[in-house]
């Protein structure tokens, strides 16, 4: 007979199989619901989407599904006043809205001809094919410019997003520089020839209507490379807005805000895509006149113009330019007008630019940047060698020692000679090769070699033997150097016109002056003082 703990044992183990069994038939059970829902739901009949047009009456909306319009209920799970056309809605299996759900990111991606007055787009979907569609709730205040790319749904005649292209961004900078006329050294006759060009009809709009005086439509700044013709162009944005919050009673910033300095630049304006350029172009004009609504000065700066609007019939650039030319013409001359919107293009190769770009009425004024003279020079060194940069020396005597050597005339600065096919020949030294550029990178050499040395010896300043240094190397490296194979599109860049040239014949290296490899290097002088 058992005993007592034997038989509590026994009915231990009974209750703890009698648990097991019933976890066991509970998670049996739980499957068998699962997979009974499971078919139960793949034997449901499939949810479709539509996309949301409109509310009617009562709680029912209006919707295209499948390319047709429909008025369908909505679930009371669904908010209907968040519903915004273009809201993409799940139906049921009788086709009643139950749920809103993210609309779509992809589509037709399409051009924007014109924005109606009661917020419709007319827009390009083909070169034949301009249609109205309606905005989406995302864009009801969003400001659409023609020519510009938006997503849209052509079948719910919706237009959904704007595109921005960065290809098309980034040609233009709006920002207006902040750059002054009193940063550039050297152009006095320039400046005062532009800003009597540019800002007397600006500012003075009404006594130049009184005399019946037109303000000029473009400006063409031209003349050899690194001499400063765009710092004056975005000088001219950054006083035109100061001038205009002056003569306006504006704070500056409200004038910056609604100013614009539009920098396109002109090489890569040029698509490979036939109506491309042209379209950038009048988006480029669009933007300005945008701007420009608001009273407010706009510049549209055109740097190597001469990349953009050749000479119609050259051949060049596959003759793009018979359509580039005329679009820019149209712009210029077009019916919507240019107020406050002043052009301004720079060129090394003005000759190369379709005259009649150039005619007056559009690019009227012609301002020649010419390569510094020695005056002009010192001017510029001085605005890199300012009060602020410690020297060794006297700084006066420090200008005048560079800008002797600079512009010495003689053997060892003779750099290339000139033969003319009427026999006659002439050299040319290094000055007549300087830019303001060039004499930048003089004394950023110069700068150069005074912190090298400082590091090496601890005595600071920039002394004489640097600018020697500097001039020296500069010289060396030389960006214009001469070319035997195009010397007369040589000799135009770099400022010579008249007589047909024959040969041009590089000198440096040559006639007795050292060439690098014979002048010492800065390092070896480096603890000999200044």
């Amino acid at each position: 007979m058992k005993t007592y703990a034997e038989m509590s044992a026994e009915l231990e183990q009974l209750a703890a199989h009698n648990d097991r069994l019933t976890a066991g038939l509970r998670a049996a059970r739980a499957q068998i619901v699962d997979l009974k829902g499971d078919l139960q739901r793949v034997g449901d009949p499939p949810n479709s989407y539509a996309t949301f047009l409109r509310r009617a009456e009562g709680t029912t909306v209006d919707v295209l599904h499948n390319g047709r319009r429909l008025r369908v209920a909505t679930s009371a799970e669904i908010d209907l006043d968040e519903l915004e056309p273009g809201t993409e809605l799940r139906l049921n299996e009788a086709l009643a809205a139950v749920e809103a759900v993210p609309p779509g990111d992809a589509g037709n991606v399409v051009v924007v001809v014109e924005s109606l007055a009661d917020t419709r787009v007319l827009v390009s979907v083909a070169p034949d094919d301009v249609r109205v569609l309606r905005r989406a709730g995302a864009l009801h205040d969003e400001v659409l410019h023609p020519g510009d790319h938006v997503l849209v749904d052509l079948k719910a005649q919706l237009v959904l997003e704007r595109i921005d292209r960065a290809e098309i961004t980034d040609l233009v900078l709006e920002q207006v520089p902040d750059i002054s006329f009193d940063q550039i050294g050297g152009l006095t006759e320039q400046i005062e020839a532009i800003r009597d060009a540019v800002e007397l009809p600006f500012l003075q709009q009404d006594l130049y209507r009184d005399y019946g005086l037109r303000p000029p439509q473009g400006v063409l700044l031209y003349g050899p490379p690194g001499c400063g013709k765009t710092m004056i162009a975005k000088a001219v944005a950054h006083e035109l807005v100061l001038r205009s919050a002056e003569v306006r009673g504006v704070s500056v910033s409200e004038a910056l805000e609604h100013s614009a300095f539009l920098n396109v630049k002109g090489p890569e304006l040029l698509n490979k895509y036939v109506g491309e350029t042209e379209r950038s172009i009048r988006l480029v004009f669009e933007r300005a006149r945008e701007k420009a609504s608001a009273k407010h000065p706009v510049v549209i700066f055109f740097d190597e113009m001469e990349a953009l609007f050749r000479t119609r019939g050259t051949g060049l650039s596959s003759d793009v330019e018979t359509t580039i030319v005329p679009q820019l013409l149209a712009e210029i001359d077009g019916v919507e007008g240019l107020d406050n919107v002043i052009v301004i293009g720079a060129s090394n190769r003005e000759d190369m630019i379709d005259p009649a770009i150039l005619r007056p009425g559009r690019l009227d004024v012609k301002i020649r940047v010419r390569r510094p003279d020695a005056e002009s020079a010192r001017e510029i060194l001085g605005l890199y060698l300012g009060d602020s940069i410690p020297v060794r020396e006297d700084r006066e005597q420090l200008l005048d020692l560079a800008t002797s050597e600079i512009y010495a005339e003689g053997p060892d600065s003779a750099f290339v000679r000139i033969e003319y096919t009427d026999g006659h020949a002439e050299t040319l030294h290094f000055r007549d090769f300087v830019s303001g550029a060039t004499l930048r990178n003089i004394v950023d050499r110069a700068k150069k070699y005074a912190v090298k040395e400082q590091l090496a010896t601890g005595v600071a300043g920039v002394g004489s033997r640097h600018l020697h240094e500097a001039i020296a190397a500069e010289f060396s490296e030389n960006e214009d150097m001469p070319s035997d194979s195009h010397p007369e599109e040589w000799a135009r860049i770099s400022g010579r016109r008249g007589r047909r040239i024959e040969a041009v014949v590089p000198l440096q290296g040559r006639d007795g002056r050292p060439g690098d490899s014979e002048r010492p290097a800065h390092d070896q002088l480096i603890g000999e003082g200044a």
